[in-house]
């Protein structure tokens, strides 16, 4: 059961896990609501709210992230060779923490370069929970750059003013991109 809500988001389409947090958020009838109410806690207008409404974009943005990233780990995790935990425990390394920073985080490093440039160029692509759950409201609180770039190109018809947003985004990225690897790369350690 667990496992399955961790990957549930990468499974099923953006939108209908948006429309589910659209339900479970909802000021008079959302679960979480119910909960916060039963602890004598009262409920936030989570979508609504201005102060509020990136914050908990950004907690469902990482919901959506979780598994596909927890994935990625698991593989990375199961091809360390257990003889360098051998050989870490034999240079004494016995303790678990003193195995993970010497083994284990070390040679993780492909696989924690890859999650952190997948994931911060995808936290930069963020569209279709906001086009869902605010369309960039209330009062643009919730308006982020993709969003922007759609409604600039197609509800208001500027076609060349999102091109030139598009492509000012896609050079951000790219170099965004490019220094993140650059920084990590030199701590990353391949076999």
């Amino acid at each position: 059961m667990l496992r399955a809500a961790y990957f549930l988001p990468v499974a099923a389409t953006l939108v209908a896990m948006a429309v589910v947090w659209q339900m479970l958020l909802h000021p008079n009838l959302g679960l979480v609501n119910h909960l916060l109410a039963a602890a004598n806690i009262r409920g936030p207008a989570w979508l609504s709210d201005r102060g509020l409404v990136l914050y908990t974009l950004a907690v469902i943005g990482i919901w959506q992230t979780i598994g596909y990233n927890m994935v990625l780990f698991l593989a990375g995790l199961a091809a360390i060779p257990q003889h360098l935990y051998d050989a870490a425990e034999v240079d004494g390394a016995d303790r678990g923490w003193e195995r993970f920073w010497t083994v284990t985080w070390p040679m993780l490093g492909p696989t924690t370069l890859f999650v952190v440039v997948v994931t911060a160029t995808g936290a930069f692509r963020v569209f279709e929970t906001v086009a869902t759950l605010t369309r960039g409201g209330p009062a643009f609180a919730s308006d982020v750059l993709v969003y922007a770039i759609y409604r600039e190109g197609f509800v208001y018809f500027k076609a060349g003013y999102s091109s030139a947003i598009t492509m000012v985004f896609f050079a951000f990225v790219l170099l965004f991109t490019l220094v993140k690897f650059r920084l990590m790369e030199s701590r990353v350690h391949y076999r």
